[in-house]
């Protein structure tokens, strides 16, 4: 298989990458990944790599001279490393940040798979949260009828989260 730079050399290293669902393989050649800087951690441009040029722009969309108050780093920094200096960073580039990692990950939460198990009692302490809410609320205006009917509902709830 030939490099997708030179069309030359056989390549020698493979990159995957997912967007939207689609598939991209990129086949390089020890001397043309060498030249992207894939196998230099140092020197790894992780926005260009993973979405090329224009999420690298889109880092550097905000104010260009902005720099951590902390350690200095820069978002041109960032764009020729893949890495921030310091936690303080995170806190300074969210915004750029923010942008890349919609376009990357189709979002910023992390949704992942949860068992079916734990999904319930996360759904159950949920629930009993905002009925011990609801409770303080009602007690707090003195609506007792509504506080007696919140309170067995998480009396009922506390027995199926234990059982």
């Amino acid at each position: 298989m030939l490099c997708d730079v030179c069309k030359c050399n056989d390549a020698t290293v493979f990159l995957t990458q997912i967007i939207e669902g689609k598939m991209q393989k990129v086949n390089l050649c020890d001397a043309c990944s060498k030249d992207k800087g894939v196998q230099d951690p140092t020197g790894f441009a992780l926005a260009d790599l993973l979405l090329g040029i224009g999420a690298a722009e889109e880092i550097e969309k905000g104010s260009s001279a902005q720099r951590c108050p902390v350690c200095g780093f820069t978002q041109a920094d960032f764009k020729k490393t893949g890495r921030l200096g310091c936690s303080t960073c995170y806190a300074t580039f969210t915004e750029a940040l923010t942008a890349l990692l919609k376009a990357m990950h189709k979002g910023t939460a992390h949704v992942g798979k949860v068992p079916q198990r734990a999904h319930r009692a996360g759904e159950l302490s949920d629930k009993m949260r905002n009925l011990s809410e609801s409770l303080q609320k009602a007690v707090a205006e003195e609506n007792y009828e509504t506080a007696a009917s919140l309170r067995d509902q998480i009396k009922q709830l506390e027995g199926e989260l234990a059982g």
